[in-house]
C-alpha cells in the first residue's frame, strides 16, 4: 500500500508529554498540540484505512516531506527536531488507532526520512507485508 497524506508535517511528537503535580503525585498529560497534531494525523489516515488490518511482519516506509524556507532546497535533508523515531512513534500510535493494524509490534523493518521540500508538503507512507521467514543472504 502507498499513500500521501497531504498536510503539513507535525512538529510536535508524543513524546512532548507534559508533567503536572497533582495532590503530591505527578500526573502525566499531552499538551493541546500533541492531541490535535495527533488528531489531525487520525482525520487524514482515515480515509486510507484498509478493508481488513495488516497481518504478520511489515515494513514501514515514511517520508516527512516539511515546508521549506528561504534558507533550504528542495529535498535537502531536514536535520533539527523532531527526531525522526518520535515522529514515528505518533504515526505508529495513530495507524494503530485508525486500525491500519491491531499492534505496530508487526513492524519489522522501519525506513523513516525527513527532507524539506516544496509543495506538496506532508507525509508518504508505503506499506508492504513480507512473509513470515525473512530470506537467508547469499
Amino acid at each position: 500500500m502507498k499513500l500521501f497524506l497531504l498536510m503539513e508535517s507535525p512538529t510536535v511528537t508524543a513524546q512532548q508529554a507534559k508533567v503536572a503535580v497533582v495532590g503530591n503525585r505527578p500526573m502525566f498529560y499531552k499538551p493541546e498540540k500533541v492531541k490535535a497534531a495527533r488528531q489531525m494525523l487520525i482525520k487524514h489516515l482515515r480515509p486510507f484505512k484498509p478493508d481488513t488490518p495488516y497481518e504478520g511482519p511489515l515494513e514501514l516506509h515514511v517520508i516527512w516531506k516539511f515546508p521549506r524556507g528561504k534558507r533550504h532546497k528542495n529535498f535537502e535533508w531536514r536535520i533539527t527536531k523532531p527526531d525522526t523515531d518520535n515522529l514515528q512513534k505518533m504515526l505508529k500510535d495513530c495507524m494503530t488507532e485508525v486500525g491500519f493494524w491491531k499492534d505496530d509490534a508487526l513492524v519489522v523493518k522501519e525506513i523513516a526520512e525527513k527532507v524539506w521540500s516544496d509543495e506538496p508538503t506532508g507525509i508518504s507512507i508505503e506499506i508492504e507485508v513480507f512473509e513470515k521467514f525473512k530470506e537467508e543472504a547469499g
